[in-house]
């Protein structure tokens, strides 16, 4: 293996160890005694814990969902649909169910992730493509479930007990760095053992996430309370609640301009990532060089956990507004790299042909090389760790701030409505995907990004200037001292 990846997983893990020592020894956003704070650590394990349950069940399906199309035999126009759907269940139907959470309860919402994520890894030992499909509505449904009831729940449960909002950003760092960062590792490596090393073949990662979503859905039962996001009302029909939680979910976002612009940037920074997802691939090895995608994927993800450690200290030292702007703009750039890179390859046409020659050379002597990773990909894949890092910092910190300004009642009514235009957009690159360059989808996520850093600036802005009149009450964050990230105080962090 290439001494690179090594470098980079290196380099990253000891930034990841410096950055959890650091957190250690400044004690994190939590502090004080007493049995508050002990019922905030049994809150915050709990909640940490099921994450994780809840996430590794999603991370041991990612590496083998294409594999597993493909060895059923069906080409990438096939599977195209089948992700396609998915996105499309999402954003049509999860968004349906998702906000019924709020009505109907934020744990039943969490038990219905896990039995419909469940069956959707079920169908994964039908060869059917119609049953595949099925599978793929389902597992777009359990994915709006996973990302609005969780954290609705949380928040509802947090507020509830009389914690303090600050402590918020510490569940979410933690939930972000076990659940995103070492499960999905571990989940990799689980995967890859059952498959490559049991031979169980690749369905074998669906019924081990089934069984490990079970668990988690066996912990939220026993120990999880019901909360709600609306008490009254209690006599409407399913239609009458929907009509009435989209108006009023409509209201708060139109009557709130900082709700609007979160959901903005929510919706620009996600369909940003979710297209780096596919196109990464593709953008380190454009010519067929040889990659390591299991190594990679292990920088990638502790590259994610290095953002969401950071994250603690960032909003340990400076309001979560304050720094998002630098988030979204460092974003921007890493995802232009790519697109910077393939314009000046594009000046240089000699380039192909010479590399064709060369190979038919090679092969004509009876020696077929496969080139690795080459100088540009590798700046590229530099640049992508950089933006799994900032990825880290983007949950916890959006998390937070959605946390924040969301009223709660229709909480997850809102968190699906901002995910309606991700998922419009992803299907689209993904029908569309093959019509244009990838240096050209690289340059508008890009440019997602950078509307979203002004957006940014604009939503601190308003912040700063207090709530505007008329505007749906908010919980009051504790007063802080002027923002020292633009005093020229950013190098400590």
């Amino acid at each position: 293996m290439e001494q690179v990846y090594w470098v980079i997983f290196g380099v990253l893990a000891f930034i990841v160890a410096g950055l959890v020592l650091t957190q250690a020894k400044e004690g994190g956003l939590v502090s004080g005694a007493g049995s508050q704070l002990q019922a905030f650590f049994a809150l915050r394990n709990n909640y940490v814990f099921v994450y994780a349950l809840m996430m590794a069940g999603d991370w041991l399906q990612g590496p083998y969902v294409y594999a597993l199309y493909q060895h059923y035999g069906y080409d990438v126009k096939d599977i195209g649909r089948l992700f396609i759907a998915g996105f499309g269940s999402s954003m049509i139907f999860g968004t349906v169910v998702g906000s019924l959470a709020d009505k109907h309860g934020r744990k039943k919402a969490a038990l219905l992730y896990v039995i419909t994520y469940a069956a959707s890894c079920a169908t994964k030992h039908s060869p059917d493509y119609g049953i595949l499909m099925v599978g793929r509505l389902l597992g777009g449904i359990a994915t709006s479930l996973l990302f609005s009831a969780f954290e609705s729940w949380l928040v509802a449960e947090h507020f509830s007990r009389g914690f303090d909002e600050k402590w918020l950003g510490d569940t979410f760092s933690k939930a972000v760095f076990v659940g995103n960062g070492l499960m999905a590792i571990l989940a990799g490596l689980v995967a890859s053992y059952l498959v490559d090393s049991l031979k169980l073949g690749p369905v074998a990662p669906f019924d081990a996430a089934i069984v490990v979503l079970l668990a988690g859905g066996a912990v939220i039962y026993a120990s999880w309370p019901e909360n709600y996001g609306d008490h009254a009302h209690a006599a409407e029909g399913v239609l009458d609640v929907l009509r009435r939680q989209f108006a009023v979910a409509a209201g708060a976002i139109i009557g709130d301009q900082r709700i609007a612009l979160l959901g903005a940037m929510q919706s620009l920074f996600e369909a940003s990532m979710y297209t780096f997802v596919f196109l990464w691939t593709p953008a380190l090895a454009p010519a067929g060089e040889r990659i390591y995608h299991g190594m990679i994927f292990a920088c990638f993800m502790t590259a994610s956990m290095a953002g969401s450690s950071l994250s603690g200290i960032l909003m340990k030292r400076y309001k979560v507004e304050s720094y998002m702007k630098y988030v979204f703009g460092l974003s921007a750039v890493a995802l232009a790299v790519p697109f910077l890179f393939h314009v000046s390859i594009a000046d240089q046409p000699s380039s192909d042909s010479h590399r064709r020659s060369l190979q038919e050379a090679t092969l004509a002597a009876g020696k077929e090389v496969v080139r690795g990773i080459s100088l540009q990909g590798q700046m590229q894949l530099v640049a992508f760790c950089l933006f799994e890092v900032l990825v880290g910092v983007f949950w916890p910190s959006m998390m937070t701030l959605r946390a924040r300004f969301i009223p709660e009642e229709t909480r997850s009514t809102i968190i699906n409505v901002f995910r309606i235009p991700l998922n419009f957009f992803v299907c689209v690159v993904l029908y569309n995907v093959h019509l244009f360059p990838l240096s050209s989808m690289f340059a508008l996520c890009a440019t997602f990004l950078a509307i979203a850093c002004v957006l940014q600036i604009r939503l601190e802005r308003l912040i700063r200037a207090g709530p505007p009149p008329g505007a749906p009450a908010a919980k009051a964050p504790p007063a802080e001292e002027e923002d020292p990230l633009l005093a020229g105080t950013a190098e400590k962090a």
